[in-house]
């Protein structure tokens, strides 16, 4: 398996550079999205509004993850209805898990790797779920991308694995 060391950028709070990519990065969470509601429970299944949080923030570092967490979800609902209002605390909890993680582990290693990002993806979606399940109260809600997520994360880790190559080292 193939592990690269990583150029990372952390522009700060004050930088233009942080609220460009956040923009572009939740431009592509608002598209994916769209594409894949296309498809029979399409978001469900592919949970596609957390791809370009998990490459900006690995790639980006934590604020311009942060950013793209918040953003996209709220800008999607606002939008398009999806996520709808009722889910919209436990999609931004795991938006920010998954952006503080892989800003995390790409400034803790320094590198890319398969296993790099099935950790952040395990990471997100084990403790959001405990959260949800503490919002909700219910455990069959709570565990739902567990059930129907499971290619979504897939596509997290080995089509975020590509795309942050691809942006990283072209």
């Amino acid at each position: 398996m193939e592990t690269k060391t990583v150029k990372l950028y952390a522009p700060g709070y004050v930088e233009k550079r942080t609220y460009i990519m956040a923009v572009l990065f939740v431009a592509g969470n608002i598209l994916l999205p769209q594409l894949f509601h296309l498809l029979p429970k399409g978001g469900m299944t592919w949970l596609p509004i957390y791809f370009f949080t998990l490459v900006g923030a690995y790639k980006y570092g934590w604020r311009v993850g942060l950013l793209t967490a918040i953003l996209s979800p709220l800008v999607n609902s606002w939008m398009f209805g999806m996520p709808a209002p009722a889910v919209l605390p436990a999609i931004l909890l795991k938006s920010v898990l998954l952006a503080v993680a892989a800003g995390y582990a790409a400034n803790r290693f320094h590198r890319v790797s398969l296993p790099l990002l099935l950790a952040v993806v395990a990471f997100y979606q084990l403790v959001g779920t405990l959260g949800e399940w503490i919002m909700s109260g219910d455990f069959f809600l709570a565990v739902q991308d567990f059930r129907m997520g499971l290619p979504g994360m897939a596509l997290q880790v080995f089509g975020g694995y590509g795309f942050i190559k691809y942006i990283i080292y072209k």
